[in-house]
Order: structure tokens, then C-alpha cells, then sequence
């Protein structure tokens, strides 16, 4: 070999080895960009809603309809409680709804029949009014009966006095035959004639104020009779009854039986959604408590990521950016996915800052030379997922195509 063709080739793999490394800077530039625009990482599960199924009601399970891990259709019944106790009691609260329904419509009879009562005594309180007013005309009349009769008397013992005394001057005058015996006694006739109507008009007016007397005490007595009256209205009033405090028990008992009528329909426990049944450890017979959770249910009908990324990598990621999930599952089967969010709080790492309480911060007095990058959760929904593949809980990788590059299709290496 000469010189010229031994110094071609050193040269030759001075150029080559110069390539290498230029493509491998690069090929290195071209990755460290995709990773740091496109940002990834395997510390990811698979997530989705899910609720457990607690009673509202206790007593036996009659009817369990479910096994586990079985997909429920929203609607379909999940299982049946042992609803006679609360049958009963809604029939006892209608009951007591229909017999409060009659203690009113007796109360409103009552009410009636004491209206009529008021009415009645109303009316007798206006014959007794017109009473007052008849007989206080019947005082009047006969107090102007007695002056009638006194002015009688006063007349008739006038005509008498002066009878008498005509009788008096002509009786003497007969001796001296001044005057005839007839004319005497025409005179004593005339003065026992009025001394007779003396004792009528007399008599007249004891009459008249006897029924003088009689009228004031009719009068009053009507009087009496109007007072009693009155008082026998306001009585009467007073004991007519008022529906108020049974119709205000009304709303107690319909409340009472809409709450038999809920605590009965809960009974019947339905899934409230497409869902997978998990967890299930009871059978039929077992006792439902109150509260007390019996089995869960996995929604269904969405499905996410939960993926913790480096917060040098949070400022490439935004929500609504497009992202692929693999499921270590079956890592050859990308799912196509949405940002839905960004976590914005993980919990304090105390050897960095302490411990946070009420009182002052606990500090700790070390110095840590390397410092890892805390991780926020970023949740990505899932499009589309299908059954075959995403369970609570499956570890998954995610890429954040940030830079809008790159497929579905494509996988990472």
C-alpha cells in the first residue's frame, strides 16, 4: 500500500467518524426537542368515576341481581330490600291522613250546625230588640194615659167643688123659699153626680198607673230579654270551633307520607348510570344497613388519565392539546386522547420545607444537594375507550403532542 492511498483512507475515516457524530448530535438535538415539545412520561393509571352503593334504607336483601364485575345499563335494578315494614307504614300514614280528612269534615258539620246556633240567636236578638222598642211605646202611652187621668181628676173635683158649693148657697135659700125644692134637688143630684165621676176619674187613674207600672215592667223585662239576648250571640260565636289546627296537620301528614312513600321506593336500588359492578362481597340475605356502603360502581361512560408530569414540563402542556395513551396492557393499541386539565396544588415535600402546622414552621436544618422536580397530574380524557381495555387502575404511558406532530399510530420507543 503507498503513502497516498494509506493517507486517502485515514482520511476517508476521519470524514466518517466526523459524520457519525454530526448525525448524532442531530439525531440527539432532533429527540431532546421532541421530548422537551412533546412531553411524556409512564407515571400514569387509568381512572374513572366511581360510587358505592350505599342503602337508604336498612333490612334483609330479598333480591341481589348483580355479580361482580358485571356491566349494568342505567336503569337496571341492582338488588331489592325487604320493603314490607316500609309498606306498613305508608298504609298507616294514609290512614292517619284519611282519618285527619274526617276529623275535618266532622269539625265543618259542627261548624255548621254552631252557625245555625249564631243565626238563630241573631234573630231572637232582633225580636227582642223590636220587643224593647214596642213596649218602651207602651210606656209612653200610658204615662200619657195617667196625665190624661190626672187632668180627669183635676176636672172632675172641680166640677165637684163647685156642685157642692152651688149646693151649699141655693139649700139655704129654699127656707126663704127664695128657690124651689127642685132646684135643691137638681143641685144635690148635680153634686152626687160629680162626686161620682170624683171616684171614676179616680179610679181612672189608678187604672193608668197601674198599666203604667205594668208597661215599665215589660219594658224592662224586654230589655232583660235583649241583653240575653246578645250575650247568647256572642256565646254562641265563641263556641263555634275553627278548622285551623287540623287543616295545619294536613301538611305533617302529607310530609309523613311522602317520606313512607320515598323510604319505600328506596327498596329498590337501580344504577344510576352505565356502570361496572366491583367489589361485591354480599349475597342474598345479608342485612343492608343505612349508609353503609355495599358494593361499587365504575362510570362507565368516561374514562381518563391521571398522569404525573415534571413541573419542568407543565409550560409545553395546555388544556385541549391532543395525547396518546398506551396501556402497558397492550402497549401496541394507542388511544386517542384530549388535556383536560392541569393540577395547580401536590402536597408539600417536608424535607424541603417542613412540616406546616398551626404554629410556627418546622424547618429542617439539612441541605439537599440534589433536588428533584416535584410532578403534577395532569388529566387526559380518554376518546373513545374501548371496554376490552381500560380498567380502574391500569398503569399507562401518555405523550403530549404539544407540537401538534405526530399520529395516533405512532409509538414510543
Amino acid at each position: 500500500m503507498t503513502n497516498e492511498q494509506s493517507t486517502t483512507k485515514r482520511l476517508a475515516g476521519r470524514l466518517l467518524s466526523i459524520g457519525i457524530i454530526v448525525y448524532t448530535l442531530i439525531v440527539g438535538a432532533i429527540c431532546l426537542h421532541s421530548v422537551s415539545t412533546n412531553p411524556r412520561t409512564d407515571d400514569a393509571e387509568v381512572f374513572a368515576n366511581f360510587i358505592g352503593i350505599a342503602p337508604q334504607v336498612e333490612g334483609p336483601i330479598v333480591k341481589l341481581y348483580v355479580k361482580d364485575n358485571q356491566f349494568v345499563h342505567k336503569g337496571d335494578l341492582l338488588m331489592e330490600i325487604d320493603d314490607r315494614p316500609y309498606r306498613y307504614a305508608l298504609e298507616h300514614a294514609m290512614s292517619e291522613r284519611e282519618v285527619l280528612e274526617g276529623q275535618i269534615e266532622d269539625e265543618r258539620r259542627t261548624i255548621a250546625a254552631q252557625t245555625t246556633s249564631v243565626e238563630v240567636a241573631q234573630t231572637a236578638t232582633r225580636t227582642a230588640d223590636a220587643n224593647v222598642s214596642r213596649y218602651a211605646a207602651s210606656v209612653e202611652e200610658a204615662k200619657a194615659s195617667v196625665l190624661n187621668a190626672r187632668a180627669g181628676l183635676a176636672r172632675a173635683e172641680e166640677d165637684l167643688n163647685y156642685a157642692s158649693s152651688n149646693l151649699g148657697r141655693i139649700q139655704p135659700l129654699l127656707a126663704e123659699q127664695f128657690v124651689t125644692v127642685d132646684q135643691v134637688d137638681q143641685a144635690k143630684t148635680l153634686e152626687a153626680t160629680r162626686r161620682q165621676a170624683v171616684e171614676q176619674a179616680r179610679s181612672q187613674l189608678k187604672v193608668s198607673e197601674a198599666g203604667l207600672e205594668s208597661a215599665l215592667a215589660r219594658y224592662q223585662q224586654s230589655k232583660a230579654a235583649l241583653d240575653q239576648s246578645h250575650q247568647q250571640v256572642q256565646v254562641s260565636k265563641h263556641s263555634i270551633p275553627t278548622l285551623d289546627p287540623l287543616v295545619a296537620q294536613r301538611s305533617g301528614r302529607t310530609s309523613t307520607i311522602e317520606v313512607a312513600e320515598y323510604n319505600l321506593n328506596n327498596c329498590r336500588i337501580y344504577a344510576p348510570f352505565d356502570a361496572r359492578v366491583t367489589n361485591l362481597t354480599i349475597s342474598e340475605g345479608a342485612y343492608a344497613h343505612t349508609g353503609q356502603q355495599m358494593f361499587t360502581l365504575i362510570d362507565t361512560r368516561a374514562w381518563w388519565v391521571m398522569a404525573n408530569f415534571r413541573e419542568t414540563q407543565l409550560k409545553y402542556i395546555r388544556p385541549g392539546m391532543p395525547a396518546e395513551v398506551y396501556v402497558l396492557s397492550e402497549p401496541d393499541r394507542p388511544l386517542a386522547g384530549t388535556v383536560d386539565s392541569v393540577g395547580f396544588g401536590v402536597t408539600p415535600d417536608e424535607d424541603v420545607v417542613g412540616k406546616l402546622s398551626s404554629g410556627l414552621p418546622d424547618v429542617q436544618r439539612t441541605l439537599n444537594w440534589v433536588h428533584l422536580a416535584s410532578r403534577f397530574p395532569v388529566r387526559i380524557q380518554i376518546s373513545e375507550p374501548p371496554e376490552d381495555l381500560v380498567r380502574m387502575g391500569t398503569s399507562s404511558m401518555v405523550i403530549v403532542r404539544a407540537s401538534g406532530s405526530g399520529s395516533p399510530g405512532s409509538r414510543y420507543r
